[in-house]
């Protein structure tokens, strides 16, 4: 090649180069100003509010928690995150408005978010349901003596009403109540689960005249066993018949999740890292979920349960829900249905969420 050409060819790279940096840095600019102006309408001006972040010692290491509320003689709401690994900090604007009734605390669990960044690795051998109920129970002492609460509220959502449930059968005495959505309930969930999964791909098949599709699914149909072949069938028809998968739901509030202040970059990476990470340890056939019953933990709760619940969840039915809810024996007890609702109602209808823990929840709380 000739010089002048290796030459223009160098000068041309370059030039790409600093095109890139300049388009880089101009995106992080803008996405710090947007994460300003986000600050400005997520922030907590009461004279009695609470608006703070900080790793707190859990069961021997670093934990994120963050804790937020206009007014901190609120009740307190543990919200217990879904995943496994699934941290809400970036994902909750939509909750500002719960911070007038409550004090929020978003706690990053074990292998999750910031608390994965903190330790890594490291965590692998310490993955266990009952490490994690114990870093739970750990939290809520730690939130009544820097709150000064007597007991809290515990809301969990998905594999967080899977460890909720497992942290309020053991110190009910820490807890006003018990609130679960897209309540995990074992094993079953996850079969109706997958038996609606499989209802909707032969229906999608048969409105595109697929006989292929309709074919391999007939025999699943009948039998909607989960089985490593029966999900490879179903896996495969999935993503070609376009099944709405887990993630298909809008967020509902005033800031992106690309924009939520003091949310770094590098706090995204570890926010992915950790899904992955702790569902190596926590999900699949022989994950806690799959493997066990929350009903082997007892029916009788001395503390009342709220179950919200979307009846077009079908993540988490709200069938087995319902069947679990009908035995428990408590004080109280509520089975809210949230009509049209999904999986995800407190990301993507915080307000109606809002509206029944006003509604059912907030009472149980003495003033």
């Amino acid at each position: 090649m000739p010089r002048k050409a290796a030459r223009l060819i160098g000068v041309s790279l370059l030039g790409l180069a600093g095109v890139l940096v300049i388009v880089a840095a101009a995106g992080l600019g803008v996405r710090a100003y947007r994460q300003h102006l986000a600050a400005e309408t997520l922030a907590i001006r009461s004279p009695n509010g609470v608006q703070e972040g900080a790793y707190v010692d859990i069961g021997g290491i670093k934990q994120w928690i963050q804790i937020r509320g206009e007014d901190r003689d609120n009740p307190v709401l543990l919200f217990v995150h879904g995943g496994p690994g699934g941290s809400t900090l970036p994902i909750s604007s939509g909750w500002r408005p719960w911070e007038k009734h409550f004090t929020v605390v978003q706690w990053d669990q074990r292998g999750a978010g910031r608390t994965y960044g903190a330790a890594g690795d490291a965590l692998a051998p310490t993955m266990t349901l009952e490490r994690m109920t114990q870093d739970g129970i750990e939290l809520v002492e730690y939130l009544r003596n820097h709150l000064h609460k007597d007991k809290i509220v515990l809301v969990g959502h998905s594999w967080g009403s899977f460890l909720g449930i497992h942290i309020v059968k053991q110190r009910p005495d820490l807890f006003y109540a018990y609130v679960g959505t897209g309540q995990v309930v074992g094993r079953v969930t996850f079969e109706k689960s997958f038996e609606l999964a499989i209802t909707h791909l032969q229906e999608l098949a048969q409105s595109a005249s697929n006989s292929e599709a309709l074919a391999e699914l007939a025999p699943i149909v009948a039998r909607p066993q989960i089985t490593p072949q029966n999900r490879l069938v179903a896996d495969k028809w999935s993503k070609s018949l376009g099944l709405p998968s887990i993630e298909s739901f809008q967020l509902a509030g005033p800031v992106p999740p690309p924009f939520m202040p003091d949310f770094s970059l590098l706090d995204w990476y570890n926010w992915r890292k950790g899904m992955t990470f702790s569902a190596k340890y926590l999900r699949g056939r022989e994950g806690p979920m799959f493997k066990r019953d929350v009903a082997a933990l007892g029916l009788a709760f001395p503390i009342p349960v709220v179950f919200i619940e979307g009846d077009a969840d079908y993540n988490t039915p709200s069938g087995p829900a319902e069947q679990l809810f009908n035995q428990i024996i408590a004080p109280h007890k509520e089975f809210v249905r949230v009509r049209g609702g999904g999986h995800f109602i407190p990301f993507d209808r915080p307000d109606e969420f809002l509206a029944e823990l006003v509604a059912y929840v907030r009472p149980l709380v003495p003033n």
